[in-house]
């Protein structure tokens, strides 16, 4: 069969993935300072880390933002570039071991699709995402490492920051908790911690993902969403869809390795 190569190419960020006899491997993740540097050095560093060399790839498949910018095969192994929206579905769905979904890449901003097997259907996406965080994070607090904003927004209060409904009635309103969300940085007190506001940036972030994401289910007669990218390993952004999924009576799920959905998805899109 050979090894075939799934790799995600971002700005500068790529993840690479293995896939042969119907098992997936390797997830590894290299930075660089451009799109080309990052795929090539991380080819390498997946090989290295794996024990393998160039003779055992069988075929590269290349997705993501700085895929556009391969020109031809990378050291020589035969490199196809293919759609980001289908390996995003087809990643998401192999990793929650699932036939149909709407797949959630939150990546720097957020993309939406609804998986079914192998047909997958662009449905919407949004500038909320990493970006979003990090944006706000740095202009708020002087923070943009995710691994901080996370580790902050994990100690925060949001009482601190968002008005919810139990803030402005005391009656009972259909459908909603006294704990939901009203409006988001709606109550920002003059006393609030960095990291109450690290927790209020990451709510108003993933409650946006989650609304559209529901959304999206619904519009597609789907009860399963399946989040995947980066903002996937947040804990507190888990928590938030965790309260979704009891609200709106859908299933939120972040399967193992979800930030490397999409790469997962390049090595599948052939088999």
């Amino acid at each position: 069969m050979g090894l075939i190569v799934g790799l995600d190419i971002g700005g500068t960020t790529t993840k690479i993935i293995g896939y042969e006899k119907g098992e997936l491997f390797g997830f590894v993740r290299v930075q660089a300072s451009d799109p080309l540097t990052s795929a090539s050095g991380g080819l390498g560093k997946f090989l290295n880390v794996i024990g393998k060399d160039l003779g055992d790839v069988k075929q590269i498949f290349a997705t993501g933002v700085g895929a556009s910018q391969l020109k031809s095969d990378i050291f020589g192994c035969q490199t196809k570039i293919v759609p980001e929206f289908d390996c995003v579905g087809l990643g998401g769905l192999h990793l929650a071991g699932l036939d149909e979904a709407i797949v959630v890449s939150m990546g720097t901003g957020t993309s939406i699709v609804a998986a079914r097997g192998r047909q997958v259907e662009h449905v919407i996406g949004s500038g909320v995402g990493g970006g979003t965080l990090q944006g706000l994070a740095e202009r708020m607090l002087n923070v943009r490492e995710f691994e901080t904003i996370s580790n902050l927004a994990d100690q925060g209060d949001l009482s601190m920051v968002d008005l919810t409904i139990g803030d402005i009635t005391t009656a009972e309103i259909p459908g909603l908790t006294p704990d939901a969300t009203a409006s988001n940085f709606g109550k920002l007190e003059d006393l609030a911690r960095p990291e109450d506001i690290s927790a209020g940036i990451v709510n108003l972030v993933f409650q946006s993902v989650g609304t559209a994401s529901v959304l999206a289910a619904r519009m597609q007669g789907l009860d399963r969403i399946v989040i995947t990218g980066n903002l996937s390993m947040m804990p507190l952004g888990k928590n938030i869809l965790d309260g979704f999924s009891r609200l709106y009576n859908v299933r939120f799920l972040i399967p193992e390795h979800a930030e490397f959905a999409t790469a997962v998805g390049a090595s599948l899109f052939d088999s």
